[in-house]
Parts: C-alpha cells; sequence; structure tokens
C-alpha cells in the first residue's frame, strides 16, 4: 500500500524561486501582479539557473507595444566565454497583447509603476511575477510598521492564551 502523499508544495508545481525584491512591497502598494515569460539568451539562462541574479534596481518600461524590465542585472556565466551576454542588457518580458494595453494604461497614470516582484522558473521556463505599483509615501510606510507589529502583538498574546 502506498503511503499518502504530503500536501502539494511549490518544487511539486514546478515552480523554483529565484530571486525576489523585497522592497517592492515595502516601497510601493502593489494594485494589480502579471505573470510574464522572460525572453533570455543561453548563458542568462545558466546565470539564472545559478541564482546570479539582482533585482535591486529593476523596473519595467513599456515601450513600442512591448514591455521590457530595465536594470535587471543577470551576471555573466562563469564558464560562458566569449558567448556571455551584457549583465544589463535590456530583457524583453513575454505578455498577451491585451495584457501590455492593460499595464500601458496603468503605468500611465502618474504615480504608478511597472516593478518586478520575483523571478522564477516554472516548469523550467524563466518567468517574471511584476507588479503595477503605486509609491508610497514615508507615513504609509510607518502606518505599515504599525499595523505588522500590532498583528504580531496580537498573535503573541493568542498563543500566549492557548497555551494556558
Amino acid at each position: 500500500m502506498a503511503a499518502a502523499r504530503p500536501a502539494r508544495s511549490e518544487d511539486d508545481a514546478g515552480i523554483r524561486t529565484v530571486a525576489t525584491n523585497r522592497r517592492a512591497r515595502h516601497e510601493y502598494h502593489v494594485i494589480e501582479t502579471f505573470e510574464a515569460g522572460l525572453e533570455l539568451r543561453g548563458t542568462e539562462v545558466k546565470s539564472l539557473r545559478a541564482g546570479e541574479v539582482s533585482l535591486a534596481e529593476s523596473f519595467g518600461v513599456v515601450e513600442g507595444g512591448q514591455v521590457y524590465l530595465d536594470g535587471l542585472h543577470i551576471q555573466p556565466y562563469r564558464f560562458g566565454n566569449v558567448h556571455n551576454h551584457d549583465p544589463r542588457r535590456r530583457k524583453r518580458l513575454l505578455l498577451h497583447a491585451p495584457e501590455i494595453r492593460r499595464i500601458y494604461g496603468q503605468v500611465s497614470v502618474k504615480g504608478q509603476a511597472l516593478v518586478p516582484l520575483r523571478i522564477y522558473f516554472r516548469k523550467g521556463r524563466a518567468k517574471a511575477e511584476i507588479a503595477i505599483g503605486r509609491g508610497k509615501h514615508f507615513e504609509d510606510k510607518r502606518e505599515t510598521l504599525k499595523r505588522r507589529t500590532a498583528d504580531r502583538e496580537a498573535e503573541r498574546a493568542l498563543a500566549g492564551a492557548r497555551r494556558a
């Protein structure tokens, strides 16, 4: 008789996160998220699989009916020799035309930006989770910290009450 299978995790679903942009949720109110494929060259994929990528200064741009990621830094592949790529090359995002139009309409509004949240592999294909976000002001960031602290204290109080 076969043993019971545990619940599906990210690994079972074929998703492996390579990099996350933790500052994005701190700096922006996330309005809407999209999943987009990444158009990469061979050595970029190998570097990405090795986890040599930085999302820190990256941002999305809509230009000529296409969506691009600027500032995404993928380290050159160590064994790539003359076939290595430019680390700061502009990467095209693969999206459907209605999604591109929707993104363009929302990003053209003042105060909204296209921000990458994470890069991951799904079923062997490189994907980027991008979001349309509105920049937070200093007061908003403080409010978020206060709310998080209050939630943490409430959770501790409930855990203490459960033990007693």
